[in-house]
């Protein structure tokens, strides 16, 4: 998939030309299988109560009616316990969306328009964009690490001497680190994530 984007440049006011779908949207290694630690990763995610990010993202999809759409923009990423709130916004900085997923329930508001509801948040964006982003998956693949709740195949970086994960396999994505922040931050700062049925293309700068 060819599409390019945070090359330090502006983004070209054509992105903001979105469907209403596409506006709202979110060296060898050695592998080996992995079934994730529950209690480990678990607690983990339950010990940091609170954890954040903002970033750029870019989404390439394909819209009910196959056609290749694409979509750019910012994000911020609050998560509080066991609730996520994904904010996003075009290049100009005008929020197109705010998504709220809970273990209950998930919510979608959109500019001017009563908020959605749903139990949870795949099948909300899903029936409203055509598409849904894992947010239950981001909540560990951006710490970096697999999610506890079902098996994935994981690959470390080889050419690092810090232990970073390269390649995450699961649940049908595949999940790419392509850059971790410089010391003293730490962190993903680049991440590529795939799936093939249905197609989806995210890839997600982490700023801060």
């Amino acid at each position: 998939m060819a599409f390019n984007f945070f090359a330090g440049a502006p983004l070209r006011r054509g992105a903001l030309a979105l469907t209403a779908a596409s506006a709202v949207l979110l060296s060898a290694c050695a592998t080996k299988p992995n079934v994730p630690n529950t209690t480990n990763a678990a607690t983990s995610i339950t010990a940091q109560t609170s954890r954040a990010y903002h970033g750029r993202f870019a989404v390439q999809y394909n819209d009910q009616y196959g056609q290749q759409r694409n979509a750019y923009g910012n994000f911020d990423w609050q998560e509080t316990g066991d609730t996520v709130t994904l904010q996003l916004r075009n290049p100009l900085g005008q929020t197109l969306a705010i998504v709220t997923s809970s273990p209950s329930s998930a919510t979608l508001e959109l500019p001017n328009r009563q908020p959605l509801n749903a139990e949870n948040v795949s099948g909300l964006m899903q029936s409203t964009l055509g598409f849904a982003l894992p947010v239950e998956g981001l909540r560990y693949w951006l710490q970096p690490s697999a999610a506890p709740t079902s098996r994935a195949t994981t690959t470390m970086d080889a050419s690092s001497n810090n232990g970073y994960l390269k390649e995450i396999k699961q649940d049908g994505w595949t999940i790419d680190y392509l850059a971790y922040a410089d010391a003293p931050a730490t962190g993903v700062k680049r991440v590529n994530l795939t799936r093939n049925d249905p197609p989806l293309d995210i890839k997600l700068v982490i700023d801060q």
